[in-house]
């Protein structure tokens, strides 16, 4: 395990900013997350298969197997699927060359560019990277 207080990073981890679950129906999860749990629907991307669900302070994102960003991760849970489609950490600062350096300096692949992506506080950067197990990680800064 590594010492946090001798480890420097170009940044911070603030909060969990959204995660996003691959659902069946998304009507249903809608249904669930907002009647039984009292979330609200906060933006809807129809372009991209995508729901995005007010949280408190955080997003709980919906994607269906149908929609762009649901078919990126294959059949639904079982053998070969999986449902949880990636965590988002809000970090600061957002330092795209320090934030790549250190993903160099400890052999993790950054996958694509930054992109402008919508999160709890808005729209701002985020660049994307896997845990050691495949699970995909989202590292997002502030909005504006």
């Amino acid at each position: 395990m590594t010492d946090s207080k001798t480890h420097s990073l170009p940044f911070s981890v603030l909060r969990i900013d959204h995660v996003v679950l691959r659902v069946k129906d998304a009507d249903r999860a809608i249904a669930f997350y907002c009647d039984v749990l009292g979330c609200t629907v906060e933006k809807r991307r129809d372009d991209l298969g995508l729901v995005h669900l007010r949280a408190g302070t955080n997003l709980i994102d919906l994607v269906t197997p149908e929609g762009p960003l649901g078919k990126q991760g294959g059949a639904l849970a079982g053998n070969e699927g999986r449902n949880v489609d990636h965590l988002c950490l809000r970090i600061e600062p957002f330092d795209e060359a320090a934030i790549r350096a250190l993903m160099a300096q400890h052999g993790v692949p950054v996958h694509g560019e930054v992109q402008k992506n919508f999160g709890a506080e808005g729209n701002g950067p985020s660049i994307y990277i896997s845990d050691p197990d495949g699970n995909g990680v989202e590292l997002k800064g502030p909005a504006g």
